[in-house]
């Protein structure tokens, strides 16, 4: 019997969130390194924070899409293992959003979950 070999990625970043971190590392002449971290607090329990990173560390998981990484620590990696950040526009505005399979709720604002 065959075993499938492929390793799924423990984030993921979409097409459309690369391109907006790399027009605005592009703006602020910084590197396409978008950090994504979980702190505690927000209206669920924790809350997602994003900013470009000015390095990568060792104990960071990295993927990349589109030459565009996304660092996440190695403690933070726990809570968002299986999610996929992505850029949204709509008539709501304009937003990074973290589809979390592993939330068992979230607030309005979409920066909050539970687990």
């Amino acid at each position: 019997m065959a075993m499938d070999t492929a390793v799924q990625a423990p984030i993921t970043l979409s097409p459309s969130a690369a391109a907006r971190v790399a027009t605005i590392a592009s703006k602020q002449g910084k590197a396409p390194v978008l950090r994504l971290s979980v702190e505690g607090g927000g209206c669920s329990g924790f809350q997602y924070k994003f900013g470009l990173a000015e390095t990568v560390d060792d104990a960071d998981v990295v993927v990349e899409t589109d030459g565009v990484q996304l660092a996440v620590d190695d403690i933070s990696i726990d809570l968002v293992r299986g999610c996929i950040v992505d850029y949204v526009e709509s008539l709501g505005g304009a937003a990074f959003r973290v589809e979390n399979p592993q939330a068992t709720a979230g607030c309005g604002c979409g920066s909050s979950f539970a687990i």
